[in-house]
């Protein structure tokens, strides 16, 4: 029996949808052929790309129709909230303009190759390495330039990405929420 239409699908319609296939049609063909139509469709997740200026996150927005919802100004950086339907990303840029953190929870995780930009190979052979573990519901990859976590339950999935050279002094990775 096929497993795949059970995670081909990462926003949240084709993610409800391939939940329903799932259970009904026991992940058939017929069930992954519909799951990719109504997917196609589908708005995706909000993101910004670490290490990029501020001037992205207008971009993604744009890109991805997404709302700005609101700006924190901190006395080191300053926080863009920013929600599509399935995710709700917080991109967290320094004095100098420069996305250092991006954290988000909602429905899905957002495309970590897109969030991670340029740092997304090391993250993948920084993954890559880790053992797997059965049934984890929490994963924290550690690379030599980009740290990334993930954790959560279905519909409930959080995350934080950041690059630790870029954080601005006396910041810590527990202040990106």
């Amino acid at each position: 029996m096929p497993t795949t239409s059970r995670s081909v699908i990462s926003n949240s319609t084709g993610g409800r949808l391939a939940g329903i296939c799932w259970r009904t049609l026991k992940g058939s063909t017929a069930c992954l052929v519909l799951a990719l139509l109504f997917s196609a469709g589908a708005p995706s997740t909000v993101h910004a790309v670490l290490g990029e200026p501020l001037s992205s996150i207008a971009k993604d927005r744009k890109a991805l129709a997404a709302v700005h919802k609101g700006t924190t100004i901190k006395k080191r950086y300053t926080v863009y909230e920013e929600v599509s339907d399935a995710t709700s990303v917080r991109e967290y840029v320094d004095t100098s303009g420069i996305v250092f953190a991006v954290a988000w929870n909602g429905l899905a995780h957002p495309d970590l190759n897109q969030l991670l930009g340029t740092y997304a190979p090391e993250f993948k052979k920084t993954k890559n390495t880790l053992p797997r573990t059965r049934g984890q519901r929490q994963l924290r990859v550690t690379g030599s330039n980009v740290v990334v976590e993930t954790w959560g339950l279905m519909r409930n999935l959080q995350g934080r990405a950041y690059l630790p050279a870029l954080m601005p002094q006396g910041v810590t990775a527990d202040e990106i929420k």
